[in-house]
């Protein structure tokens, strides 16, 4: 089973080049520096950090292991910050990368030298960042004042810890379930150097605090005797084999170092059972020690890091774009066992059992449709047949298609139905490795349906505000849209359903579903209700018709997810040509996104505006796409701490990056095509399924030439703005050829990407 969750990576050979080495897993753990996160996020904020943590885990990891700083589970706290300069244990983490949500199920290790001490004021280590060394299957962190040195690399499920004394010392390693509702067990076996723990997993948005209805489970192996053991909680400390549902405590268990010498404390772990986190320790790692674990994990990651190869002589192009691809391969997130077990979904503690395949939970849905989930489509597509398997699960077991699944359960988190935009996606592509007809009826449900009893909605089933967008074809500023986490905000949720709506009218004009299609088809044009040509722009709109009194184009509205009108407005990745229509042509549409960049009003940390700087490919003006891809390239992103700009939105942002930097990107990732800008390299080879490989030459006439005058696919000129995913699946090569002044490439009406409305 472990084969099944890097499937994608070992029909790539080996590469001399260190991959590796390129990868800042510490970029994105501090506040964002950027030029448009500094304008738009509001002060004091979420917003304004990436929220990624220096994670050691396997791509799409079951668990994965940080350094920690900060001890709780709670909303919106990373266990890792960069600005923190107190170490309190290495954490067993399942935090969302680059969220705003929770850690859940996690524990935390902490190694204390010396004498016992089980109060975090005590024992906390002060570290310095010059004493870490980080990457992807490795990190160390060296403690000079405690003669300590502490390693941890890791495989899909499990992990393995190193500690090793600098001097002849007591070593206590304190395990804490950190459950900020003190349900919670962990247990001693010290005749067989064991310890076992569970952290039961809770809700937020939707049943807010309610149990979600399965265990973090962890198994504890030392390799070697323990010489000490109890329990504690704050600062009472017993002798004890036991602890059960107390917060802030856990066991300790203790050896005698000699100078030089190591512990090493493996850890498998689980959403299932105990058994099972044991069984996942003992399948993936077995009488391995931490080298050879290490070995096998670097092996991984250069193998996932060398899909994509890039050419450059600029190195620090290199570590931003590699930990890119770091960051956009952390989620969705492997939650069953290797033998196939894992928590039902929106489940009361039922197990189910996979199959064939592997299932996957935290699903961002809002934000990594776009360009996230898109990118494994190309990179990846055995894994994405798991992953919409994994979808159709949930429906399956819960009743309703998920929007927004996360700890396998239901949420209501943010707005959109996109799990029905993924599946779309992937169908678009011929991904179809489950039972499509299933994954139909689960989305056509929701687009069609509301539920009957009013807990299940509450609960989060169904899309939000259905019954309002059915009946007038907008969701008028009457619906405040209380049941969900994110109230009112009418206007974004009438645009999101409407790409919704066309992504599900694209799956059932394949299925011959012939009176859905064109109910649907028609839907897709709702957004042009909510907008105002006498502002031209989306505006908040009365059930009667008329407009919602209070309008600012550059402010914060109600209507309006996370932005402003004139942001949202250019969310109609379905129908560009029908949005610059009802603007007055594509001209005016070429002006407002003018409008939108020379008022430095484009916010790069708002999801929905990720397409925007590509929409120029739709007009006369395709060169404003190159301009504008390349300074947020420039700005918006670095290697720095503080380079991601905003929350990375478990790998969206990221994702971006590693499009745009090759030079393409899906605006409309249901259609199948991709919108083309300058590459950021000088050459970028990607290895495919099947042995086939993409290779993308930027041809300059001088150093910093950017704009692009002539395309060849193949060595045949290539007159589109586009490529397709049947072009990049199947491989070739892409010329690009660049001078330094804008041309006319691509601005032919002829040459532009497809829309609904012609």
């Amino acid at each position: 089973m472990i084969a099944l969750a890097i499937v994608c990576f070992v029909f790539i050979q080996t590469y001399a080049q260190n991959f590796l080495q390129y990868v800042q897993p510490l970029s994105g753990t501090a506040s964002s520096t950027t030029v448009a996160a500094v304008k738009h996020s509001e002060r004091g904020s979420t917003e304004q950090n990436a929220n990624t943590i220096p994670a050691v885990g396997l791509p799409f990891a079951m668990t994965q292991f940080t350094a920690q700083t900060r001890q709780t589970e709670n909303k919106c706290i990373p266990p890792y910050f960069y600005k923190d300069s107190l170490f309190s244990g290495f954490r067993a983490t399942h935090w969302i990368s680059g969220s705003c949500t929770q850690d859940y199920g996690s524990f935390t290790v902490m190694p204390v030298t010396g004498k016992l001490k089980t109060q975090v004021n005590d024992y906390a280590i002060p570290f310095y960042h010059n004493n870490e060394i980080t990457t992807p299957a490795y990190y160390k962190v060296l403690f000079p004042q405690k003669n300590l040195s502490a390693e941890i690399t890791a495989t899909a499920r499990c992990g393995i810890m190193r500690f090793t004394m600098l001097q002849d010392d007591s070593l206590y390693l304190l395990i804490t379930p950190n459950s900020d509702y003190a349900t919670c067990s962990a247990k001693l076996n010290t005749i067989a150097n064991e310890v076992t723990a569970t952290n039961a997993v809770h809700r937020i948005y939707q049943g807010w605090g309610n149990k979600a209805g399965f265990d973090g489970c962890a198994y504890f192996k030392a390799n070697k005797n323990i010489v000490a053991s109890g329990v504690f909680s704050g600062a009472a400390i017993s002798n004890a084999d036991a602890m059960l549902d107390k917060k802030d405590a856990g066991v300790y268990i203790g050896f005698y170092l000699k100078k030089g010498e190591s512990v090493e404390l493996n850890i498998g772990t689980s959403f299932s059972s105990i058994d099972g986190a044991k069984n996942n320790l003992l399948q993936e790692i077995g009488n391995k020690n931490f080298d050879a674990v290490y070995a096998m994990a670097k092996q991984v990651w250069e193998k996932a890091l060398q899909q994509i190869q890039v050419a450059t002589k600029n190195e620090k192009d290199k570590r931003i774009f590699y930990t890119a691809m770091y960051h956009a391969m952390q989620h969705p997130r492997l939650m069953s066992d290797v033998d196939g077990s894992y928590p039902k979904f929106s489940g009361n503690y039922e197990l189910k059992k996979m199959d064939f395949g592997n299932y996957y939970d935290d699903f961002s849905m809002w934000d990594i449709y776009r360009a996230q989930l898109p990118l494994l489509e190309i990179l990846n597509p055995a894994l994405t047949n798991q992953l919409v398997q994994s979808i159709i699960n949930k429906g399956e077991q819960g009743g309703w298609l998920p929007i927004f699944p996360c700890w396998n359960s239901y949420t209501a988190a943010m707005i959109g139905d996109h799990a029905t935009a993924f599946i779309a996606s992937a169908y678009s592509k011929g991904i179809r490795n489950y039972n499509v007809n299933a994954a139909y009826t689960l989305m056509r449900k929701n687009a069609f349906e509301i539920p009957s009893d009013f807990n299940e909605y509450k609960n989060g089933f169904g899309r939000r505000a259905l019954t309002s967008y059915l009946k007038y074809g907008f969701i008028p500023m009457e619906d405040s849209v209380q049941e969900a986490f994110h109230k009112k905000e009418q206007v974004s949720r009438t645009l999101e359903y409407a790409y919704d709506d066309y992504a599900l009218s694209v799956v059932a004009k394949g299925l011959n579903k012939k009176d859905d299609y064109q109910q649907l088809y028609q839907r897709a044009l709702n957004y042009k209700n909510v907008f105002d040509k006498t502002v031209g722009m989306v505006r908040g709109k009365y059930s009667n018709g008329k407009w919602f009194e209070s309008f600012h184009a550059d402010k914060r509205e109600s209507y309006i997810t996370e932005g402003t009108p004139r942001q949202y407005t250019f969310y109609v990745p379905q129908d560009v040509n029908g949005l610059s229509k009802i603007m007055g042509g594509t001209k005016k549409m070429e002006n407002s996104l003018d409008s939108l960049f020379t008022k430095n009003e484009y916010w790069h940390g708002n999801e929905p505006g990720h397409q925007v700087p590509f929409m120029y490919n739709y007009t006369a003006a395709p060169y404003k796409t190159q301009q504008a891809v390349k300074k947020i390239i420039a700005e918006e992103y670095s290697d720095g701490a503080g380079g991601l700009s905003g929350n990375d939105d478990a790998g969206q942002m990221s994702a971006w990056y590693v499009f745009a930097a090759m030079g393409f990107y899906p605006v409309d990732p249901v259609s199948g095509e991709y919108i083309l800008c300058t590459p950021l390299f000088d050459t970028i080879t990607m290895q495919l399924q099947h042995n086939k490989k993409l290779e993308l030459i930027s041809n300059k006439k001088t150093t910093n030439a950017a704009y692009i005058y002539k395309v060849l696919w193949n060595g045949k000129l290539y007159a589109k703005n586009y490529i397709t995913y049947s072009m990049i699946s199947n491989g070739g090569k892409l010329e690009i050829f660049l001078q330094d002044q804008p041309s006319s490439w691509g601005s032919a009406v002829n040459c532009r990407p497809s829309s609904l409305s012609k």
